[in-house]
């Protein structure tokens, strides 16, 4: 079957004979067993429930993965892959990524004794490992600043040196992306975003490539229990039913927005992997299918920026992506701003998100009411800041 078939022709429910066509919440914490020597299918919901089993089934086919695994949070799913590491191994990371990773990467794994070291993976930027590296982390397109990372060419130098590479596919989801056919062996999503689209579930999901990765990554999820509960795993599958639909709509949303601010003067620069500018154009479309629908931009003044995302009405100011509706953030003052704020002592990327960049997750509105309240926000932006200049001078009120 085709992908988005597959999005909803899956079994909801195995071996329940009465065939729901929707999979049933199993709101329990137990299951009554058969006898007293041995467990059964389900003994405990941390171990296992069929309505998580179903959701976690079904990512990894998406995938192309043995195996899926179900989590409270993006967080708790990236937390169990580091699990795999020890004191003195070394995580190579993507220096543009998601301030709650910086955060776990440079505060909590640094107390485990885990060597931490950020570089620029983007483009045909080498892969920088040592003796030491045991897992290379990517975000393509990274966020905020959208860098194009060369999977394929990061998965073969990642090999080669004996490592495991993870890719974080939050901002493609398998609908656009799916690393693992491209040489990744873990990729994950906050599936509080577009895996689940209407931001009423936090979640994240791992998948792996191969059985003894399963099994590793199966034991850290019972041993430490960060599962995702039965309730919002029925969630998960209802959004995941419409992930193409809405991806759909709003990458062309997004590919309309990103064009509109690249044409305006008042814009000093626009980053979106679908405009043809953007210097990993190209190496993104040799492995996606779409451009995503998060657009970032840099205004030149990042009082300029407050205040614009600030008179925004429809967009509202939120740090999540991936819902129906949009929002728009600071990222240096919001999502990223562990990154900005950390201390010099620990370790962090060479570069921070500049000031004045503000971040767009377009929804599923239409285009040209987005547009229509960019131009109102950049108007008022332009209106208080001529008023504030003639201020300084005496003139205005």
């Amino acid at each position: 079957m085709n992908f988005t078939t597959r999005l909803v022709a899956f079994n909801a429910a195995p071996r329940d004979p009465f065939r729901p066509t929707a999979t049933p919440i199993y709101q329990t914490a137990t299951f009554e067993q058969d006898d007293a020597s041995a467990f059964g299918t389900y003994d405990y919901s941390r171990s296992g429930n069929p309505t998580r089993r179903v959701l976690e089934d079904l990512v990894a086919d998406l995938e192309g993965g043995c195996r899926g695994f179900a989590f409270a949070s993006g967080l708790a799913a990236i937390t169990a892959v580091t699990r795999l590491l020890k004191p003195g191994d070394e995580l190579l990371a993507c220096e543009d990524l998601y301030g709650g990773s910086f955060r776990l990467f440079s505060r909590i794994l640094a107390e485990r004794g885990i060597q931490v070291r950020y570089t620029d993976l983007s483009g045909d930027n080498p892969v920088p490992v040592s003796p030491a590296t045991r897992l290379v982390y990517v975000e393509t397109p990274s966020n905020p600043l959208l860098k194009v990372c060369d999977l394929r060419r990061i998965a073969r130098d990642t090999h080669a040196a004996g490592a495991k590479l993870c890719v974080d596919g939050t901002a493609m989801t398998p609908y656009l992306q799916r690393p693992l056919e491209l040489g990744a062996d873990i990729v994950l999503h906050s599936a509080t975003k577009y895996l689940c689209g209407h931001a009423d579930v936090t979640a994240g999901v791992v998948t792996v490539k191969d059985q003894s990765l399963a099994e590793q990554i199966g034991f850290i999820q019972n041993a430490e229990g960060a599962v995702l509960g039965p309730q919002d795993c029925f969630l998960l599958l209802r959004g995941i039913k419409t992930l193409s639909l809405r991806l759909d709509r709003q990458q062309r949303t997004a590919q309309a927005i990103a064009e509109w601010l690249a044409a305006r003067p008042d814009v000093t620069k626009v980053h979106f992997p679908g405009l043809r500018a953007h210097p990993g154009h190209d190496l993104h479309l040799s492995q996606a299918l779409g451009p995503g629908a998060v657009v970032t931009f840099e205004t030149g003044d990042p009082e300029r920026s407050i205040r614009l995302v600030e008179a925004l009405q429809i967009f509202s100011i939120a740090v999540s992506f991936g819902s129906v509706g949009s929002c728009a953030t600071v990222p240096c003052r919001m999502s990223h701003a562990p990154i900005a704020n950390a201390d010099a002592r620990i370790a962090r990327p060479a570069s921070t998100p500049p000031p004045d960049l503000i971040r767009l997750a377009v929804g599923i509105e239409d285009a040209a009411d987005l547009i229509a309240d960019l131009a109102r926000a950049f108007e008022s932006t332009r209106e208080h800041l001529a008023c504030r200049s003639r201020a300084v001078q005496g003139v205005c009120p």
